[in-house]
C-alpha cells in the first residue's frame, strides 16, 4: 500500500480526486488529506470522469492533447498552423480568422465545414451578416442538405446556440465531430444595442463584456468535446496609431486571449484570365497567434471565385520557391518519385498529381522544407536580426 498526500476539491458538490497513474484508488476519506492507493492500477468508474491532475510524460491522455485536425483547404496554411503533416486547425480548440473585407475569411471557414463533412462530422454555419451564398458553399464542397444553418442577430443568441448545439449532438452521438463557424463576430450585435437609440451611449462596451463572460464558459466546453469552434472577425483601424500594428479586432480582447490559433488573411492581389477578367485573388495568411506550433508563420495560396482554394497551384509555387522544381521559360523540370527527371508546363501540374505516388512524393518534399524543426540553432547574436516589429493586437 502507498499513502499519498493530496488535496481534495469540491466541484459542483462532487468530490474530484487527483488520481495518480499506476496506482488505483482504494479508499477516500473527505476529511483527510491523505488518500490510500493500492498498486493494482484500478480506479473505480465513479471517479474516472472527475480527474483533474495528469502526468505529461505521454503515458496519459490529457485535456490539452490535440488528437485531430481539420484542413483549411490549403496545405500551406495547414502546415503553417500545425507544423506537422496532415494538420490544420485543432479540434477541441478555438480558432479566429480575421482580416479586412474581401480577404477570404468566409471562404476558408467554408472549406473547414466541407472538410468536417468529409470526416462524417456535423457542419454548423451561424450567420450574423445575412450574406451567405448557398451556391458558393456548394462550389467549395459543402453539402447543403447536411449543414445546419442558423441566422442569428445578437451575440447572446450566438453563444446560447453554440452551447445548445453541442449539448444536443452529444445526446445523440457523444463522439461525433462538430465544427461550428460563426461568421462573423463583428457583425453580431447585443440585445442592449439592438434596443438602444442610435444617439444613446452606454452600450458600446456591452458586447466585449458578454463575449468575455461567454468565452470563459465556451472554452472549457469545447476543450472537453470533439468540437472545433471557428470565428471570423473583421479588422478595425486603430485611430491615432503611429507605430506597431495599425489594426485591432472587434469584440474586445477575450477572443484573442482564448483562441489557440489566430490567422490574419490579406488580399495580396487579383488573378485575371487571358481576357483580363478577375477570376480570383492571391491570399497571404499569417498565423499571428499559435499554440499548436511556431507563431508568425506565413502561407500564400491562390483563391478562385468559382472553385475556392487552389491547393495544387500553391504546391507548385512552393516547389519552385525552394528550387525543387526548376523553371526554364514556360517549362518546369524536377525529379519524380522514381528519381527520373520530368518536364512539364504548369497547366499539366494537376494531371501529374493524379498519380498518388508522385503526389505523396511532392507532399513529403514540401513538408521537409516547410515544417520547422525544433533544434538549437548554431547562431550567435551577430548572426540574427532583432527588430522592433510587433504583429497582433
Amino acid at each position: 500500500m502507498l499513502q499519498v498526500g493530496v488535496s481534495v476539491w469540491d466541484v459542483k458538490g462532487i468530490l474530484a480526486i487527483v488520481t495518480i497513474p499506476k496506482f488505483g484508488l482504494k479508499s477516500l476519506n473527505p476529511e483527510d488529506t491523505v488518500i490510500t492507493y493500492s498498486s493494482d492500477g484500478n480506479i473505480p468508474e465513479e471517479f474516472k470522469d472527475y480527474k483533474v491532475a495528469y502526468f505529461l510524460d505521454g503515458s496519459q491522455t490529457t485535456p490539452t492533447d490535440i488528437k485531430e485536425f481539420i484542413s483549411t483547404g490549403s496545405t500551406m496554411l495547414d502546415l503553417a498552423i500545425s507544423n506537422r503533416p496532415n494538420g490544420g486547425i485543432a479540434v477541441g480548440r478555438i480558432t479566429e480568422l480575421n482580416g479586412l473585407e474581401s480577404s477570404g475569411k468566409s471562404l476558408v471557414g467554408a472549406h473547414l465545414l466541407a472538410e468536417t463533412q468529409k470526416k462524417g462530422g456535423v457542419a454548423v454555419y451561424i450567420d450574423t451578416e445575412t450574406a451567405v451564398s448557398e451556391e458558393f458553399l456548394g462550389v467549395i464542397g459543402v453539402d447543403m442538405n447536411q449543414m445546419l444553418y442558423l441566422h442569428l442577430e445578437t451575440i447572446e443568441d450566438v453563444f446560447e446556440a453554440i452551447e445548445e448545439i453541442v449539448t444536443k449532438v452529444r445526446e445523440s452521438d457523444k463522439d461525433r465531430l462538430v465544427t461550428i463557424l460563426v461568421d462573423s463576430l463583428a457583425a453580431a450585435t447585443t440585445k442592449v444595442e439592438l434596443d438602444a437609440d442610435f444617439d444613446k451611449d452606454g452600450w458600446a462596451t456591452s458586447k466585449a463584456i458578454i463575449i468575455s463572460k461567454a468565452m470563459r464558459k465556451i472554452t472549457q466546453m469545447v476543450g472537453r468535446q470533439r468540437v472545433a469552434l471557428v470565428f471570423t472577425n473583421q479588422l478595425r483601424v486603430k485611430l491615432g496609431a503611429m507605430f506597431g500594428d495599425p489594426y485591432t479586432t472587434s469584440g474586445g480582447k477575450a477572443l484573442p486571449f482564448h483562441a489557440s490559433t489566430r490567422v490574419r488573411l490579406k488580399n495580396k492581389g487579383q488573378i485575371k484570365d487571358s481576357k483580363k477578367n478577375v477570376i480570383g485573388m492571391t491570399i497571404l495568411a499569417q498565423v499571428i497567434k499559435n499554440r499548436l506550433g511556431p507563431p508568425l508563420r506565413k502561407a500564400e495560396f491562390p483563391l478562385y471565385f468559382e472553385s475556392g482554394v487552389d491547393d495544387e497551384g500553391s504546391w507548385l509555387h512552393v516547389l519552385k520557391e525552394h528550387k525543387i522544381a526548376k523553371v526554364g521559360g514556360a517549362w518546369y523540370t524536377m525529379d519524380d518519385h522514381n528519381g527520373k527527371e520530368i518536364k512539364f508546363q504548369s497547366k499539366e501540374w494537376a494531371q501529374l498529381l493524379e498519380d498518388d505516388e508522385f503526389k505523396s512524393h511532392c507532399y513529403q518534399m514540401i513538408c521537409d522544407k516547410v515544417i520547422l524543426k525544433y533544434t538549437k540553432a548554431d547562431l550567435g547574436i551577430d548572426d540574427v536580426e532583432i527588430t522592433a516589429e510587433v504583429l497582433g493586437d
